[in-house]
């Protein structure tokens, strides 16, 4: 089953079941007026936007026609947004490059920092770039919206809390990250919104691909409409969604609509390409002595998407343009 918001005037948009070609959809206002309110009934709301995604793959000349420059984020607004770094090599390529050591217990423990969740981005927002000195980069992430998850949830209870995967274009002012983090403080003006795929998607959609809490299929990024990323999602996340979500249990219990990202989505070997130009410039500092790709400018294109083996848009593709 695929979810969408369409924009309506009002703060969180109205819910939609979309149909399997990613063209068409049946507004959900019977069953929720909202994703949010969808999540916070999930026990009743689910298998009743199941039959209406039935009724609507059987017959889907009865939809209406999807455009999804009229879509918002599926969550316009959460009530959390915490994002990991699941993703190992990324980690320690970036580091490397500035000469900083990862943590002794990179193996064990989950970096994990929350931002900003009042405003999130539809996947045809524009990015915006103040300021060209502050260093604007993409980030192609994967992120699971979370239903109830109660204190204290460990890894193997955690994949019944997962309602729904999408994709996450988690952009960063690359050149604001260093004062931030000099202050011991962490992320914050270094983190503008975050935009989203059009479509959340339930795990089942994913079938045998997203299994013990990793997504098996490649996230391509392209810049400009050149590929520059077509990474593989799965083999390399070493903490996988189930691990993400028991650590940030462990002290602390979240309510349904919580979004969880991954972090960017990387790779070891330089051939998969990057999911965000701060690796492309880290390899460079480490082979040259300093960074030769420029970050994004206005006007520059991102598209960022997930395809299926039938080479299917699993969630539309989030393409936004620089200004």
């Amino acid at each position: 089953m695929r979810l969408a918001t369409l924009r309506d005037g009002s703060r969180d948009g109205a819910l939609v079941v979309v149909d399997p070609s990613g063209t068409r959809y049946a507004v959900a206002s019977e069953v929720a007026p909202t994703l949010q309110g969808a999540l916070d009934t999930w026990h009743v709301a689910e298998s009743r936007l199941r039959a209406l995604a039935e009724t609507l793959a059987r017959r889907p000349e009865n939809g209406t026609p999807l455009d999804v420059a009229d879509l918002a984020a599926p969550l316009p607004r959460a009530f959390e947004w915490i994002d990991g770094s699941a993703y190992l090599s990324h980690v320690r390529l970036v580091r490397k490059a500035r000469g900083a050591e990862p943590p002794a217990d990179l193996l064990e423990t989950p970096l994990v920092y929350q931002g900003g969740s009042g405003v999130m981005l539809a996947p045809t927002a524009p990015l915006d770039l103040p300021d060209p000195a502050w260093g604007l980069d993409f980030e192609a992430e994967i992120a699971v919206v979370l239903g109830d998850v109660p204190l204290g949830t460990s890894a193997a209870q955690a994949g019944k809390h997962i309602r729904l995967l999408m994709l996450a274009n988690d952009a960063t002012y690359r050149s604001l990250v260093a004062g931030e983090l000099a202050r011991g403080f962490g992320f914050f003006q270094s983190k503008p919104a975050t935009a989203f795929s059009p479509f959340a998607v339930t795990p089942d959609e994913l079938g045998p691909a997203f299994r013990e809490g990793r997504l098996h299929l490649r996230l391509q990024t392209r810049l400009n409409d050149t590929l520059v990323g077509d990474v593989s999602a799965g083999p390399e996340m070493h903490f996988s969604f189930f691990d993400l979500i028991s650590h940030i249990a462990k002290t602390r219990a979240f309510v349904a609509g919580t979004i969880l990202g991954s972090g960017t989505v990387a790779n070891a070997a330089p051939e998969r390409g990057v999911s965000c130009l701060v690796e492309r410039r880290a390899a460079e500092t480490i082979e040259l002595g300093a960074p030769k790709t420029p970050y994004l400018i206005a006007g520059d294109k991102v598209r960022i998407e997930m395809l299926d083996g039938a080479g299917r848009s699993v969630f539309g593709a989030i393409e936004q343009v620089v200004q």
